[in-house]
């Protein structure tokens, strides 16, 4: 990719970053980033058909779904395919079919990949023709609100496809049916808008939605929600933003993903909940027993595995959001995260002040930012460095040490020592990243491009981190912070008995 854009005549539009900034490196390229979704979405159907193969290839009908660490197959065998009364596994073909069907466009998707990678158009302009169909402006409210809108009935046709599985094409598996469950046909699911919208408020049980207990009703939620999608996806595809969305909103590619991984990060967080406390959509019989991660000592269930993965990319893609909103917000108001300070505030005729009053007067953003340690004056590049590190260091022993208690070795007692083992580890390679970027990169950059000067509305980025000697002094502190932070963090975890015992 690198190779076919370097002499783009776009070039001024790719931004100064190095290849792990990924599909950032493409934003200004609609072709390009065309290439480069219709390829991930090839990888992701690549991933999927491969995986039903593979878990085909080690599945035993005699032993549960939930005590072999499958990950597709229970879902497939939820969607009543291959499975009969009381969840027994009667046939695999379907399974294999799925696989296939899969893996067959794949191909096509990663053929449209590099097409649009290597020998597409970089930018796809917004025209009448059917390519500038997909053209776009990050900046243009009307096109993203249409974009949008496409997505929203793309996904509302979606959940009308369960539906038509459940109605006309099989049925789905129904754990409370006679027998120990059984595929079935939903003939009448439930249309009536109090029975379904009351889950929203915990009307059948504290669980919420989660608490739905038969499939009419789970069918019928489906209807609805695919016909709000739909006709919410009609109303933004034909209409422009309000007034009140112009003002508060931004419109930027950044913005646009902190909006979607947000979103992504909520579905996570309420499919784990959901995955941990509904035997519905999540039968016993394929997952495992609810609200627990293990289905015997020390053997980690499908539905642990769920839960846990759910929530741990949620949190993930949480922080993602969090990032990229402040990023977006602070760059909108003038902030240069390159050179860590504020460009002067640019000119703004009448008719926008309104639509940017909301972002400059407001300095929450900014304040944040000024208080982090990269950018906090008064404290030398050594505690800098210490302070950064203790925070990242203490953070990922956590994950480490539950993965590892639950996972592979299935041991909780050496958990702790395997998050403090993994996170050095970690620690480590980051130290040394620091140290090959302030060796070559900050080295010549104090050669070739001399720091400009900017407004002081917030601190820059200390002078003394754009200097090779300084930047090591940093990357010490980083190394011995995060090393200190993981071990305060496994001596926390390592004594959590002796403080509860305290608390009792």
């Amino acid at each position: 990719m690198t190779a076919v854009i370097s002499d783009s005549p776009y070039k001024n539009q790719i931004p100064d970053v190095g290849w792990w900034a990924g599909n950032f490196r493409l934003t200004n390229l609609s072709g390009k980033l065309l290439g480069a979704h219709v390829a991930h979405s090839g990888l992701i159907l690549l991933w999927a058909g491969g995986m039903t193969l593979f878990e085909l290839s080690r599945f035993h009908p005699d032993q549960p779904m939930y005590e072999q660490g499958l990950i597709l197959l229970p879902h497939l065998a939820t969607l009543g395919l291959g499975v009969g009364a009381g969840g027994q596994v009667i046939s695999t073909y379907p399974y294999f079919v799925v696989a296939v069907l899969h893996l067959i466009p794949s191909v096509i998707l990663a053929a449209g990949g590099l097409y649009h990678a290597l020998l597409g158009p970089e930018v796809l302009e917004d025209n009448p023709t059917l390519a500038g169909f997909f053209g776009y402006d990050w900046k243009d409210k009307d096109k993203i609100t249409s974009i949008l809108g496409i997505h929203l009935v793309l996904l509302g046709l979606g959940a009308l496809l369960l539906v038509a599985k459940a109605m006309f094409w099989g049925g789905l598996f129904d754990p409370w049916a006679a027998g120990g469950g059984d595929v079935r046909v939903i003939s009448h699911p439930t249309l009536n808008p109090i029975r379904i919208f009351g889950y929203l408020f915990g009307a059948w049980g504290s669980e919420g939605m989660a608490a739905v207990d038969n499939l009419e009703d789970v069918v019928g939620g489906h209807i609805w929600v695919g016909l709000m999608l739909i006709g919410g996806g009609i109303f933004h595809i034909l209409t422009q933003p309000f007034a009140w969305a112009r003002r508060i909103l931004i419109y930027s590619g950044e913005a646009y993903l902190s909006y979607s991984i947000g979103a992504v990060a909520y579905m996570g967080f309420f499919a784990a909940y959901f995955a941990w406390v509904n035997n519905t959509a999540y039968p016993e019989v394929f997952y495992g027993p609810v609200r627990t991660l293990e289905s015997a000592p020390g053997l980690v269930s499908v539905r642990g595995w769920l839960v846990t993965f759910h929530l741990v990319l949620a949190l993930i893609f949480l922080i993602g959001h969090i990032w990229h909103a402040l990023r977006a917000r602070a760059t909108a108001a003038g902030f240069d995260f390159k050179k860590g300070d504020m460009v002067q505030p640019p000119q703004v005729n009448p008719q926008m002040a309104a639509a940017n009053n909301a972002i400059n007067s407001q300095d929450v953003t900014l304040n944040f930012l000024k208080y982090l340690p990269i950018y906090r004056p008064g404290i030398n590049p050594l505690a800098r460095g210490l302070e950064i590190g203790m925070a990242h260091g203490y953070w990922l022993v956590g994950p480490f040490a539950v993965l590892g208690s639950i996972g592979i070795l299935r041991d909780a007692n050496i958990g702790a020592l395997v998050g403090l083992l993994a996170a050095g580890g970690l620690i480590v390679l980051l130290t040394i990243g620091f140290s090959i970027y302030g060796s070559t990169k900050l080295e010549k950059r104090l050669e070739t491009l001399p720091r400009p000067a900017f407004a002081a509305t917030v601190p820059n980025v200390p002078e003394a981190l754009q200097n090779v000697d300084e930047w090591s002094q940093f990357t010490t502190g980083f190394f011995i912070g995060g090393i200190g932070g993981a071990i305060f963090a496994y001596l926390i975890l390592n004594s959590w008995s002796a403080f509860q015992a305290i608390a009792n």
